[in-house]
């Protein structure tokens, strides 16, 4: 849509998120030299959605959703005006039942609106004519709840799942849970997030919770929603009770590093193999030592490469299993201390 006002011309686009990023570009020579005002609306993050160049040219205004006050006002004013609304019909409504439209809507008037429309031709059955809470719960049946399976939402919700758990709140990661199985989400998706959840916060601290959390995918891959829910309900209150421990994340995380800023060097040669006697000469597999042989099961002996030696990428914490972890490696320490001195 395209109006003239002397200056410029305004061009107002629906759901600019619809454009790719290559057609995005078209408008920036027009913006650029002031042709158009462009007014672009979006339910999406622009920060994903627009390309850097269009975004940095423009202004966002972010819209924020009605609160459940502002929609009970649309609500009645609905209701009373005879031209636009349900004024001339003659229906009436109980505060409870506008509230629980309200309450139901997510701060979106237009649901909150085809509520009230649906909720008016039940009342209009009964001698009464009036909307009772009970006949707004039937027209609602179930709740418009706030997401997007392919938008921000989507992302929003399972980060504020994810940090519940983090966080040891079973309460909160069941109510997220809760949001994103009930607005239709991919329960595989969940479940997968799941046992990243048990891996990258739990870890080691309660090693069990790995397995918890794939035997919950299984069952749910088994049943499916609704039946398969619990499975990950389970899961998921297990993993915010459990303690937790981010050292192998952050342990892999330094390999990692390790790997991409140091040269690929090659296996050091005691820990080669020698099948053949050309291996054996060229001194592969020369003074490796047999742990099972030794005092402890543990020898003296640099399994990184040489300009790794010594580095220490797992540090485990004091939490649940981890702290007998820990007393582990004291222990492996001093072991191969001993052997080293023999």
């Amino acid at each position: 849509m395209a109006a003239n006002f002397h200056s410029r011309t305004i061009l107002f686009i629906d759901e600019i998120h619809r454009f790719n990023k290559a057609q995005q570009d078209a408008f920036l020579p027009y913006v650029e030299r002031g042709a158009i005002r462009l007014i672009g609306a979006t339910t999406e993050n622009p920060s994903f959605e627009l390309n850097a160049a269009l975004l940095s040219r423009c202004r966002v205004y972010v819209l924020q959703p009605l609160t459940e006050a502002d929609i009970i006002t649309l609500l009645n004013r609905a209701l009373a005006d005879a031209k636009r609304g349900l004024g001339a019909s003659g229906l009436g409504a109980d505060e409870d039942a506008l509230a629980t439209i309200a309450a139901y809507a997510s701060g979106d008037a237009r649901n909150a609106l085809n509520a009230l429309d649906v909720a008016a031709n039940l009342a209009a059955e009964y001698p009464d004519r009036r909307i009772t809470k009970a006949i707004a719960a039937e027209a609602l049946q179930r709740r418009v709840l706030l997401y997007d399976k392919q938008g921000e939402q989507h992302y929003d919700i399972i980060s504020a799942l994810h940090k519940s758990v983090r966080n040891s709140d079973p309460d909160a990661s069941l109510y997220w849970l809760g949001r994103m199985l009930q607005a239709g989400e991919d329960p595989m998706y969940v479940a997968r997030r799941v046992v990243r959840m048990a891996v990258e916060d739990i870890g080691l601290a309660a090693p069990e919770a790995l397995n918890l959390c794939l035997s919950a995918r299984d069952a749910m891959h088994f049943l499916g929603s609704p039946e398969g829910d619990l499975a990950l309900a389970q899961a998921v209150a297990y993993l915010a009770l459990a303690p937790k421990s981010n050292a192998l994340y952050t342990a892999y995380g330094s390999v990692l590093s390790d790997i991409e800023a140091t040269a690929a060097e090659p296996v050091p040669l005691h820990l080669r193999n020698a099948p053949t006697k050309l291996m054996k000469s060229l001194d592969y597999g020369k003074d490796y030592q047999y742990a099972h042989d030794l005092e402890g099961r543990v020898a003296d002996m640099e399994c990184l490469p040489p300009s790794l030696a010594g580095r220490r990428y797992y540090h485990p914490t004091q939490e649940g299993r981890e702290k007998a972890l820990a007393q582990r490696m004291d222990e492996i320490a001093r072991i191969r201390a001993a052997n080293k001195k023999q």
